[in-house]
């Protein structure tokens, strides 16, 4: 075979909460197991989920998995899947308590429990009032947590590879996929990591945007490689705008800061989210309180600065000790990046994009689906997916704060448990041959052999500006129609695009470029979904479609890479161990 060859049981892709704990169940079976991870682990995006992890625990008040269900429905708006959603909320106290036997120091009530703080969409007694369901470590939780699975992988033995960028699947001539091929970033080798089962964990895409809280190694490269092996997307219109990235800059200012009780101002000093939502004010869901600072802004109610009109988020009432004991992550990143001091003045904040709610459309399992002929799921041989990439979904059109890391520890969790019970009684596959694997190298040997052509940068910097200026917060059916042809037009300048620099050992410019064409795959991906649903849903919000249409759209979108069509796919509405939550009007 032409390049070196790495056998383990599983790969996982990617280094984050999701990927880290499906290893770590993964190992602890006795499986070998690689962890591929392109920046070391712990500096995967995890690290910055600061307000916590949202579970039923019931320690700050008396709660119930149920409970939290309800409120994570009627969140997605009605399209997540009710049996995941149900599995997510009845394992989660679980698999929080084991995290917390693991080591992971959560901040504590007097009595000793795990502090449990208010968080957006959250309610008692099924719409009730605010309930505070939000497990936390101060507000740097999704830290402690990549520390806390990281050391628990090491001593399970997991063979981490850190600084290995991930290239594309291979699959053998059934369709099988068999592992993926990868790049060595300090060396430049390339490998074929062969493997019974591949899990994808790559997490979100948000640098397809101008404006994001992700960092920028969150660039879709899971949703690419999927894609290019011919598997579908789910609900790729699906884009959480978090509220409150600080203006200009678009770093993260945690919905804590609000659970713990601050407060959006416009530039008349007026609290307006009593305006939108009277019961839950600043605490409704993200898209809704994204959607009324956007208004307050456009209608001339925005504050004014060197970065442009924004909202204020006033902390200062809290009081210094407060502040830094429960958000001290928070006022450090405020004096970093908006030079201002939480505990005297506001923080100018922004509606900035921060979730991909779509992606590999998966069972309970992780297990990756797609959609025969007839529109029934069938599996895709030897993939899975879990976290961010994953479409499970528990997060429909409009994820709830805190149901992420949540999300990353029960459903890593639930494919390591099933790769752990199947893959000793999997059937051998047939083997992938060198063309197979030859094929999964196309569009690195297309970089590599390129002589002349376009500055990969500019494109990229097009790309983002194009998806921000007509599939942000609010859309609009001319606007998107002539974002997907101008990201038609990026697409064929990709294609000419150029690598100048061809030195093997730490050639950021090549990672650049690889990750540039997978952003190219989420965003095309993004326009013709988001072209497609003529509605409003969640994070969805057409000017042209203003209302929910649940006669049509009470469905999941699929889009197919093979034809760049998209489908329906009925959302699952049949829990199993409780009554479905029907569909009603979401007010807060």
């Amino acid at each position: 075979m032409s390049i070196p060859v790495r056998e383990f049981d599983a790969v996982v892709i990617g280094a984050g909460g999701a990927g880290m704990r499906a290893a770590l169940q993964i190992s602890e079976q006795g499986l070998s197991c690689a962890l591929l991870s392109k920046v070391f682990p712990t500096r995967s995006h995890t690290v910055s989920a600061q307000g916590g992890i949202t579970v039923a625990l019931g320690n700050a008040h008396e709660d119930h998995w149920e409970q939290h269900m309800y409120d994570t429905v009627k969140g997605s708006d009605y399209i997540g899947d009710q049996d995941a959603i149900e599995y997510m909320c009845k394992n989660g106290p679980e698999s929080v308590i084991e995290l917390e036997k693991m080591g992971l120091p959560f901040s504590r009530f007097d009595n000793g429990t795990i502090y449990q703080r208010p968080f957006g969409g959250q309610s008692k007694n099924f719409g009730g009032e605010q309930a505070a369901r939000t497990a936390a470590a101060a507000d740097r939780t999704g830290h402690a947590l990549l520390h806390t699975l990281y050391q628990q992988n090491i001593k399970h033995k997991t063979t981490v590879f850190s600084e290995w960028y991930a290239l594309d699947l291979v699959k053998n001539e059934d369709g099988v996929v068999l592992g993926c091929t990868a790049l060595c970033m300090e060396t430049g080798e390339v490998c074929y990591f062969k493997s019974k089962a591949t899990i994808l964990a790559t997490g979100g895409a948000g640098r397809i945007y101008a404006s994001t809280t992700n960092a920028h190694i969150n660039t879709g490269d899971g949703v690419g490689m999927a894609l290019r092996a011919g598997v579908p997307m789910q609900d790729m219109e699906m884009w959480q705008f978090h509220p409150t990235g600080i203006a200009g800059a678009g770093v993260l200012v945690t919905e804590g800061c609000r659970g713990e009780g601050g407060y959006l101002l416009n530039k008349d000093g007026e609290r307006f989210m009593e305006r939108y939502a009277p019961n839950a004010k600043d605490l409704a869901g993200r898209d809704v309180v994204a959607r009324s600072m956007m208004i307050e802004i456009r209608e001339g109610r925005g504050c004014d600065g060197p970065w442009g009109p924004h909202i204020k988020l006033k902390l200062d009432h809290l009081g210094k000790e407060t502040l830094e004991s429960r958000l001290p992550g928070v006022c450090e990143l405020s004096r970093t990046f908006a030079h201002v001091d939480p505990v005297k003045e506001p923080i100018p904040v922004i509606p900035t994009c921060h979730y991909m709610m779509g992606g590999v459309p998966t069972q309970v399992s992780g297990q990756a689906i797609k959609q025969d002929e007839s529109g029934a799921d069938v599996e895709v041989q030897g993939l899975f997916a879990c976290g961010e990439i994953a479409s499970v979904s528990v997060h429909g059109a409009n994820r709830l704060g805190g149901n992420s890391l949540l999300d990353l520890v029960v459903f890593g969790r639930a494919t390591g448990l099933h790769l752990g019970e199947t893959l000793a009684k999997q059937a051998e596959a047939t083997p992938a041959t060198e063309a197979d694997i030859e094929r999964s190298l196309e569009r690195y040997n297309r970089w590599e052999n390129s002589t002349e052509g376009e500055d990969p940068a500019q494109i990229r910097k097009d790309l983002q500006q194009c998806m921000q200026n007509n599939f942000s917060v609010f859309r609009e059916g001319d606007a998107m129609a002539k974002g997907l042809e101008e990201l038609k037009v990026i697409r064929e300048r990709l294609k000419n695009a150029h690598l100048a620099d061809k030195s093997t050992e730490f050639n950021t410019q090549r990672i650049e470029c690889l990750e540039l064409e997978n952003l190219m795959e989420t965003a095309y991906a993004t326009a013709v979904a988001a072209n497609y649903r003529t509605e409003s849903r969640g994070a969805h919000a057409r000017f042209d479609f203003p209302d929910r249409d649940d006669a049509q759209w009470l469905c999941h979108s699929v889009y197919n890479p093979e034809t760049e069509a998209m489908a329906k796919r009925d959302v699952n509405m049949e829990p199993i161990h409780r009554d479905a939550f029907p569909p009603k009007a979401r007010t807060y």
